[in-house]
């Protein structure tokens, strides 16, 4: 919170409204044996200016992110965040009560939360969201909940090809909900599954965790033609060049929603993005912010379906997370509103132009190829070495002021988003020349 000191002048006008005469009286119910009769060992106070500086000063011993130019990716990225988006998100009235379980008391929050719902519901083509989940690998867990619990079947299936993290956030979650994810496909691209009729779900990443783009509608299609509930992984800022999950065939879209307009902040706190069919809606778990009327027919906004998690008896709930991410799910909303259609549109154009020319430039030297030369991708691709360790590479690049990675299975990802620059990528093509020689 910022920090705003109160004037002699607001300390007198307080202690009048009180009746008050010194801040002694202010605190004379304080019993006296707790409080403090000797001053204390503090050294003198600075200026501000100077503790800024002695801080600086400090900070600067350490080796700066700022000095590396971000091509990371793998699920986190280094998209450009307009200062509009924490001036506003970032308002006190905001980041005030926890929950707005009293909504005479908290429509501002609520109706920024149906807002977000709303604009995810018109991302995804899906019908109905929640007010948002920890970050994107919960939600994937949380989709398998719903589609386990829909259809009454057991087996979760998910495509190699998926971020590796979010496996495993599956096998853990897992072992206590009675299921072991099953990989099925190879390579860079997924064919459609052999779903059977005891599948739940079949979980396709697309763009995948090698940036490549799946064929997600046959694999959607072949999934809900046993029954199953087709989970799609989806990367919010791809949807301005990409069809949406809802049009893909998808009955649950997933992400995590960090590039919507929240920095890297050394991992987190992310934001959780779920949507599904309405069909599905009562499954869904966490808060929903829902619109309604008041007794003299005005608009007014609530908390809907409460009676699914912590209001009633835990081995009857449909999920047991009863929270969510309001200030990071505002700050999103408040980002795809600067956006708009046309600047989502926009973005992901300069997103793909660039890392179709940052593949170009940096596989230009013979020891470097394309992991999957031959198929498409979106904003990030992976690469590989014929006589060099991804790892090796990695270090040797950030040595010389790149960030590159993460390292997947046995392939370095490299990502572009909007704000780096053919300057920045010419750059990073002669750095790694200057790695592998």
């Amino acid at each position: 919170m910022r920090f705003a000191p109160h004037t002699d002048q607001d300390v007198r006008e307080m202690l009048e409204a009180l009746g008050l005469s010194t801040l002694d009286e202010l605190y004379a119910h304080v019993p006296a044996d707790v409080m403090l009769d000797r001053p204390l060992d503090l050294p003198a106070g600075v200026s501000e200016m100077e503790l800024l500086d002695d801080l600086q000063a400090l900070a600067a011993r350490n080796r700066h992110a700022d000095d590396l130019v971000c091509f990371a990716g793998g699920g986190a990225y280094d998209h450009y965040v307009p200062a509009l988006v924490w001036a506003l998100a970032g308002r006190s009235e905001l980041q005030t009560s926890y929950t707005p379980y009293q909504p005479e008391l908290s429509q501002g929050v609520l109706q920024a939360l149906y807002e977000y719902q709303s604009m995810i519901c018109r991302l995804t083509a899906l019908e109905a969201s929640n007010a948002s989940l920890y970050d994107g690998a919960t939600a994937l867990v949380e989709a398998v909940n719903l589609a386990r619990g829909a259809t009454g079947r057991q087996r979760v299936l998910v495509a190699r090809t998926a971020d590796p993290r979010h496996v495993e956030a599956l096998r853990t979650y897992g072992v206590g909900a009675g299921y072991e994810p099953e990989p099925f496909g190879r390579g860079g691209a997924v064919e459609p599954p052999d779903a059977g009729d005891d599948v739940a779900c079949v979980i396709v990443q697309h763009p995948n965790a090698f940036g490549v783009l799946e064929p997600a509608r046959e694999v959607f299609g072949a999934a809900r033609e046993r029954g199953a509930r087709a989970i799609h992984v989806f990367d919010p800022l791809a949807l301005g060049v990409l069809a949406p999950p809802g049009e893909l065939g998808a009955d649950i879209a997933v992400a995590e929603g960090q590039a919507l307009g929240n920095h890297l902040n050394y991992g987190g706190p992310y934001l959780g993005i779920i949507a599904t069919r309405m069909e599905d809606v009562r499954r869904l778990p966490g808060r929903i912010a829902g619109e309604t009327v008041d007794a003299d027919g005005r608009p007014g906004y609530v908390l809907t379906l409460q009676a699914r998690e912590q209001h009633i008896r835990r081995e009857k709930a449909t999920s047991n997370i009863c929270t969510n991410q309001t200030l990071m799910a505002i700050a999103a909303a408040v980002y795809l509103a600067w956006l708009g259609p046309e600047g989502l549109r926009d973005l992901g154009e300069a997103c793909a132009a660039k890392a179709r020319y940052a593949a170009d430039r940096l596989t230009q030297h013979g020891a470097v190829r394309l992991t999957h030369p031959d198929l498409p991708f979106f904003k990030e691709f992976a690469l590989s070495f014929d006589r060099a360790s991804p790892l090796e590479v990695r270090d040797a690049l950030i040595e010389r002021g790149f960030l590159v990675g993460p390292v997947v299975h046995d392939s370095l990802l490299v990502a572009c988003t909007e704000r780096r620059t053919r300057e920045e990528i010419d750059g990073l093509a002669e750095a790694l020349a200057g790695v592998l020689e």
